[in-house]
């Protein structure tokens, strides 16, 4: 297949086009935000119809989940428009597009896990927007929706938990936020395999393990050699300053149509935890 991944420079973006670039049997084209702008609708169609893909994989969104409070113009441009744009670029040579989503679609109330089949309600503007470019796409296209990413590249809670280490004897997180930390090569491959074998729908793709920040900080400690005793727990309400967007107090996502499809599911977070320490470290 010819295969084009947009938002290049990212930590998912990243790892995508390693793997699929390792994979001889697809033609990859890739693009970092200053290469395609994906709320540009001119530029997108350029690339599209010029690249004439089989398949759009789309991990670029702005995920600056509390500055999309203040601006939600620039989130409805870079999490819905853009989506439109893409939506609108693979219909005109014949490509399927896979998006990536999130927890942040639902309001987290939910007292179990959530399926793909719940109704999203999302509470931030972050999560508004990311769910309208859902909205944006067709029945034959994919949608992946996962939670707490972390990997080698880019910024994310693993390198901010062992820096706050580093510098603090004594460190808190919050205990009444729950979900699945995912590791950002892991959804890599499994996205490689919805585009492979052309699953269209909704597929929720995480790591397994369902933990709250103050207990995956432990364990981000505990992986380094740390001890996790240092982590000390806080809840939400008593955060100093507060964080302007609400987040979903269960952000746990179940991977039913992954299950119930006779895929085997990611691995517990504990592994690939193990070994971004490890390369880390060293």
């Amino acid at each position: 297949m010819r295969v084009l991944i947009t938002g290049a420079g990212g930590q998912v973006g990243r790892e995508l086009v390693e793997l699929f670039a390792s994979d001889e049997r697809h033609q990859t084209f890739s693009f970092d935000r200053a290469g395609l702008d994906i709320g540009d609708r001119d530029a997108v169609l350029g690339a599209i119809t010029t690249v004439a893909p089989d398949v759009v994989i789309n991990p670029a969104a702005w995920t600056a989940v509390d500055a999309c409070e203040s601006d939600p113009d620039r989130a409805l441009r870079d999490n819905a428009l853009a989506v439109r744009h893409l939506a609108d670029g693979a219909r005109r040579v014949g490509a399927r597009i896979v998006h990536i989503s999130t927890d942040y679609v639902f309001d987290g109330s939910k007292s179990d896990a959530y399926v793909e089949w719940d109704v999203p309600n999302p509470q931030s503007v972050y999560g508004a927007t990311k769910l309208a470019g859902e909205r944006e796409l067709g029945p034959d296209d994919t949608i992946v929706r996962t939670s707490w990413v972390c990997g080698f590249h880019g910024s994310n809670m693993v390198k901010t938990i062992l820096r706050l280490a580093g510098e603090h004897e004594s460190l808190s997180f919050v205990d009444d936020q729950r979900g699945h930390p995912t590791f950002a090569d892991d959804l890599a491959v499994m996205i490689h395999c919805l585009v492979v074998d052309q699953r269209p729908g909704v597929f929720h793709v995480t790591n397994q393990g369902a933990v709250s920040w103050f207990e995956f900080a432990r364990e981000v400690l505990r992986a380094a050699g740390l001890d996790p005793e240092r982590v000390g727990p806080v809840s939400t309400a008593d955060l100093l300053p507060p964080r302007p967007a609400p987040r979903p107090v269960n952000s746990v996502l179940d991977n039913a149509a992954l299950r119930l499809s006779g895929i085997d599911l990611l691995d517990d977070f504990r592994i690939p935890l193990q070994r971004l320490v490890a390369r880390l470290n060293s």
